[in-house]
């Protein structure tokens, strides 16, 4: 079951697919979002407004979050549920 994070402005994302949240302002984090653009990978849910967060996808895709990164973190960790179990021990 997909387990859905919102990024900002009700729009949401797989977080089972999501790789990294990282800071847009770093030269390599613009690097990779300049070559995802040119290779039409990005998904700008900014609604117009200043890119925050960029997160990697599984998928290749890059999305543009308006959202800060520790904030779609805290979204991310409200979200987990323990294994079966308890304690958050993952079980095979």
């Amino acid at each position: 079951m997909a387990v859905l994070v919102n990024i900002g402005f009700g729009n949401l994302i797989n977080a089972q697919k999501l790789i990294a949240v990282v800071n847009p302002d770093a030269a390599p984090v613009k690097r990779l979002v300049q070559n995802a653009r040119d290779q039409q990978r990005v998904i700008d849910a900014t609604q117009g407004r200043r890119t925050k967060a960029v997160l990697i996808m599984e998928t290749e895709q890059v999305v543009l979050s308006a959202v800060q990164p520790d904030t779609i973190a805290r979204r991310l960790t409200a979200n987990q549920e323990p294994w079966p179990g308890g304690k958050g021990e993952e079980h095979e």
